[in-house]
Formats: structure tokens, sequence, C-alpha cells
């Protein structure tokens, strides 16, 4: 792991049907799964690449945990392949908000949905530097 600088967290209402979407279609890697009382994630990290996200179950704050509902999000996460990432997560019942594309300030993107209509953008853009 590079040491990355921004993490972000997204909270699900099924936060271990989440972890398992992101990690059978879009590759993510289940680095730490802490579970919560009846069934919900307490903490969870997933890795891709160099980059992490962190996720857990939406929360009114009953828990000692700080409330939070959770809410839409569009990420964008940087892969070599966008075509055999696109048919990976076809495979594995994501929703394509928009598919494969050449993009006119360099490489190719898609979009899809995860199991909460949070949007994940996949391209071989990166940023100079990057």
């Amino acid at each position: 792991m590079s040491g990355a600088t921004v993490i972000p967290t997204l909270r699900y209402r099924d936060a271990a049907t989440a972890i398992r979407f992101l990690r059978d279609a879009f590759g993510f890697r289940e680095l730490l799964v802490v579970p919560g009382a009846e069934g919900t994630v307490a903490h969870a990290e997933l890795t891709h690449g160099t980059g992490m996200v962190m996720v857990s179950s939406t929360t009114d704050g009953g828990d000692g945990r700080m409330p939070f509902a959770g809410g839409p999000a569009w990420l964008y996460v940087i892969v070599d392949d966008v075509q055999a990432h696109h048919d990976r997560a076809m495979a594995n019942g994501a929703e394509i908000v928009y598919p494969p594309k050449k993009e006119e300030y360099g490489g190719s993107s898609y979009t899809a949905a995860d199991s909460e209509g949070n949007q994940w953008t996949f391209g071989s853009y990166r940023p100079e530097g990057w």
C-alpha cells in the first residue's frame, strides 16, 4: 500500500451485501471487516490497487457511532483494462450507467452503480504525476 492520504468512507443499509458486490463485481479486496451487532458491519477496509475505501453499516447513532444515513456518492477508480473491468462488473450483476467510451481528455472509462446506487467510474485516465 502506498499510503493514500484520502480514503472515501461509504455507509450502506446492507454493508455485508455491498462488500460482497464491491469484491465480486469491481475487484476490491477485503483487508479488514469488523462485524457489528445483528449482522451489521461496524467497519471495513477494502483496497483496490493502492487505493482504499472504508465501508460500514448506516446507523442512527444508537450503537455509539456517529449517526449517518449514507447517501449517493460518485467515485473514480483507475484500472489498467477498462473493457475487462466492465465485463467483470457486468458478469457480476452491476448496473452499467454509462458504457465504456474514449474520453476527450485521454483514456477511457465506464460508470456502474453499486448495490445501493453509488456511482463508480472506472477509467484508465491518470492525472499527471499519479
